[in-house]
This record gives C-alpha cells, sequence and structure tokens, in this order.
C-alpha cells in the first residue's frame, strides 16, 4: 500500500512539480541578486516554504524591517491561508503524526490539489496527503537552490522575476476557470479583491478583501458543495 500511496501522490504532484522549479529558480536568482547566499536560499525554503512571502521577505531583510512590520507583512501576504485552511481542519483531524507537517506545508497548490479530500482507491489517505506535500515541498526547495547556484553563474538581469508569483496565481486563477462549470469562487474572487482595492487601496485592501471573499462562498457554501456533487 505504501508503495502505490508514493507513486499515485508523486503522480498526483506533478503538476506543481514545473511551476515550483520555475518559481524556486526564481527566488534564488533574486536572493542571490540580493547578496544573500545558498544557506539563506535553503533556509527560507525549507522552514519558511511561504512563496510570496518568500520574494516579499528579500526586500524586508534588505531594508533592515523590524519585527512588527515583518509580523504585519506576513499576515496580509499570507492572510487567505487562515481562510482557506478551515475548510481542511475535518480532513487532517485524523492525520496523526502527519498533521503538524500538513499544516506547515499547505500552500495554495497544495491546496488545490487536496480540498476535495478524495484520495486513489488502495492507498492511505493521511500518507497520500503527507506525500504530496512532501513532493510539492522538495520541488520548492529543489528550484530555490537551483536559482541560487545559477543566478551566479549564468549573466542575465534579474528585473522582474518577482512577477513569477503573480503569473502563477492567474495561471492558477485561468485553471480554475477552464475546469470549473461553477465560476462563482473565481469572479468571487476577482470582483471582490477588485471592489476591495478600489475602496481601500493597494495598502490595505487584503485584508477586506480576503473577509468579503470567506462571506460570500460562506453564504453560498451549499450551493458550490451541490455543484461539485453532481458533477460526473
Amino acid at each position: 500500500m505504501r508503495a502505490l500511496t508514493a507513486r499515485k501522490a508523486f503522480l498526483k504532484s506533478l503538476p506543481v512539480l514545473g511551476g515550483y522549479l520555475i518559481l524556486g529558480m526564481g527566488f534564488g536568482i533574486l536572493a542571490g541578486r540580493a547578496g544573500y547566499g545558498i544557506l539563506w536560499v535553503l533556509a527560507m525554503s525549507l522552514l519558511m516554504f511561504a512563496g510570496s512571502m518568500q520574494f516579499v521577505g528579500i526586500g524586508l531583510l534588505q531594508g533592515g524591517a523590524s519585527v512588527l512590520i515583518t509580523a504585519l507583512t506576513t499576515v496580509m501576504v499570507n492572510a487567505r491561508h487562515l481562510f482557506y485552511s478551515i475548510s481542511m481542519i475535518g480532513r487532517y483531524k485524523n492525520a496523526g503524526r502527519y498533521k503538524p507537517y500538513l499544516i506547515f506545508a499547505l500552500t495554495d497548490e497544495t491546496y488545490s490539489l487536496l480540498c476535495d479530500g478524495s484520495a486513489p482507491e488502495g492507498t492511505d489517505p493521511d500518507l497520500f496527503c503527507f506525500l504530496v506535500s512532501l513532493f510539492n515541498h522538495s520541488y520548492w526547495v529543489l528550484g530555490s537552490v537551483a536559482g541560487s547556484l545559477l543566478g551566479g553563474v549564468l549573466p542575465f538581469p534579474s528585473v522582474g522575476i518577482e512577477f513569477s508569483m503573480t503569473a502563477l496565481f492567474i495561471a492558477s486563477f485561468t485553471e480554475q476557470w477552464l475546469t470549473s462549470k461553477d465560476h462563482l469562487p473565481a469572479l468571487t474572487g476577482l470582483l471582490g479583491t477588485l471592489a476591495c482595492l478600489l475602496l481601500f487601496g493597494p495598502e490595505r485592501f487584503l485584508i477586506p478583501a480576503m473577509l468579503l471573499i470567506t462571506l460570500v462562498l460562506t453564504l453560498f457554501r451549499n450551493r458550490i458543495t451541490a455543484g461539485k456533487k453532481v458533477e460526473p
């Protein structure tokens, strides 16, 4: 069962492989150009594993940001995790020794792979979730380290590399739009964020946007759940 679970988890994680390798390399290159060596890159990717926050973290480190500013920025950048992770409480409730790592490794992409709560037939569900999370984490670490090594060798400008995370979110939105019949979650995220951006400005829109999105999705939860059940 373990071998089958590992194989199925690896296959499940393959869509994230290419993205994390490229994005991780972007982070490694950006960190290297900012003066942070491979040990910094390895430590941040192993212990933070925060994607967009790691890109932002480079700027915070360079600017000598205080602990308070760093904490507030982290909450704002990763506030979405507080909301969508709520839906995984029941899924991870009985995960036992895997639970701490599952909570730590719940990124946007891992969530998108595991949020349906299903596991392939004949596999250990908790081990399956753990291995999918672990594979995704390893892709990010590998990409980051590779970027750190290549960044000091390849002669090209690093301007615009930080946009790679934005590109990933655009790709994720497009994939959700194309594969889902119910566009309410995607439209809620897009229109809710745009409305809060116009109302609160670029520096204060994130928390209100996440609260608004959570409220709308909670109100329409039964409709969304029913729509998923009738899909073939």
